[in-house]
């Protein structure tokens, strides 16, 4: 089977699975916990607008977040998880 065979039988799978459909398709799914926003923040060493610009939301989201009026979700969630793991993932790649 050629890449494009293999890739147009992976997409076709996925769209099938979207759609609600049976397919013998291998499903992953990734639960990331909930994360302090907070602590995070501060385990960087960035004041709150430097930290919101870092990681490209708004310094209000950042304070909602921080004072647990809406909780982070998909991306963002993910990208906090990651920098609660190795707090300088921020400086290494945004320099």
């Amino acid at each position: 089977m050629s890449a494009y065979e293999t890739i147009r039988q992976g997409l076709d799978e996925a769209l099938a699975f979207a759609q609600g459909q049976d397919v013998d398709a291998r499903v992953h799914q990734v639960a990331v916990r909930d994360v302090d926003v907070a602590a995070i923040r501060a385990s960087t060493g960035l004041s709150q607008g430097a930290f919101a610009r870092s990681i490209g939301v708004a310094r209000g989201t950042l304070l909602n977040w921080e004072q647990g009026r809406r909780r982070p979700t998909g991306p963002a969630q993910v990208l906090l998880a990651m920098i609660a793991k190795r707090p300088s993932l921020v400086e290494e790649l945004l320099g």
